[in-house]
């Protein structure tokens, strides 16, 4: 059952928010390993995460049964800066031991088209991921969800066009595939996001607040005040 049991944490400095929010997914990661065998871990783009990736690859911990997935992408090419999976493989993925085979990023050089077709067929929909992390936008948009969009919620996965930040063409996992998760994440920092904030605490019309959780959503913050 979907719900929104969501929790607030609200820290004084990025490094905090980075420190408890590394240590926050490698004790989930421990769990669902002692549970299940594995660990399904869904990244988020954009410059939030960054610190928590690098703190990650300095984490002397065995990733081999970590699978790392990605809520959306950009239609860049494969070695694009910009690109959510450029990133995390450059700062952290490729520095521990996560066997390639366990990482799934979205193919978006093909195409937002055929990208999202065959991330489609990558994921199972039978298989609720254990940990979605997200961010959220100063104008409230989430993954590559942006608010005034349509999608199709049926699909696990969808193209988006005419985003309205570059690029225009993306990639991203649909809100009822991001909530089919135990636990989401949603790491905030930034003044700039105060007001999208404050709407997705009052239940606001935001993508973001189209997502939720088998479990429960944690919400961690810096400077929004």
């Amino acid at each position: 059952m979907h719900q929104k049991d969501i929790v607030y944490f609200s820290y004084n400095s990025q490094k905090e928010l980075d420190i408890k929010a590394t240590k926050f997914i490698i004790k989930k990661a421990a769990l669902s390993i002692k549970n299940s065998g594995k660990f399904s871990l869904v990244l988020s783009g954009g410059t939030t995460p960054v610190n928590v990736y690098k703190l990650l690859a300095k984490e002397k911990i065995n990733f081999e049964k970590w699978c790392i997935y990605f809520g959306d992408e950009r239609c860049f090419p494969l070695n694009h800066p910009e690109r959510n999976s450029y990133v995390a493989q450059s700062i952290w993925l490729s520095k521990v031991n996560i066997p390639k085979a366990n990482i799934f990023i979205i193919p978006a050089e093909a195409g937002n088209e055929e990208a999202a077709i065959s991330y489609e067929k990558v994921l199972d929909s039978e298989k609720a991921f254990d940990l979605v992390i997200l961010g959220m936008g100063d104008d409230g948009h989430t993954a590559s969800l942006f608010p005034n969009q349509k999608w199709d919620d049926l699909r696990q996965v969808i193209p988006i066009k005419d985003a309205p930040k570059s690029p225009s063409d993306r990639v991203s996992l649909t809100p009822s595939r991001l909530s089919n998760s135990d636990e989401v994440l949603f790491l905030i920092a930034g003044k700039n996001k105060l007001n999208a904030f404050n709407q997705y605490k009052s239940d606001g019309n935001l993508p973001a607040n189209s997502v939720s959780a088998l479990n429960k959503i944690s919400v961690m913050t810096f400077d929004l005040i």
